[in-house]
């Protein structure tokens, strides 16, 4: 299988998130994943956006966000580009999942839908890298 890219920019609108994650759910149609690991996936894309439209853009919602889309042989690779506030180290932890209490667990699924999660500091914002490998 030739390796597949797509890209995606949009504004960080709320109402472009919807549009995103049919964009996302077509691009891994082609790959071998079961349809709860699509969904899961979908979810994680989504909760990150959701999070750099809080957290980097401080609800704003005429900011950048670019979600590049990459697969192979061996792995699909989903990389969210920001250009908003970067968060510390520190505020990229997640609580424990049986902790009953609002936020907190977006960071939680993002983690469980992927087998990798970087973040990458740029000179300007945050680049989120989710790969998920193909079994």
């Amino acid at each position: 299988m030739k390796r597949t890219k797509k890209k995606i920019e949009f504004s960080s609108h709320t109402g472009n998130l919807a549009l995103m994650r049919n964009y996302v759910r077509a691009f891994l149609e082609r790959f071998p994943f079961s349809e709860r690991q699509r969904t899961l996936m979908v979810l994680g894309v989504d909760e990150a956006c959701t999070n750099i439209i809080r957290y980097a853009y401080r609800l704003r919602d005429d900011q950048l966000i670019s979600l590049s889309l990459e697969g192979g042989n061996d792995c699909v690779c989903l990389r969210l580009r920001d250009y908003g506030q970067q968060a510390g180290p520190n505020s990229m932890k997640s609580r424990p999942a049986d902790l009953i209490k609002p936020g907190g667990l977006g960071l939680h699924l993002i983690r469980n839908a992927f087998d990798q999660v970087d973040y990458v500091l740029r000179s300007r914002g945050t680049e989120l890298v989710l790969t998920k490998n193909l079994e």
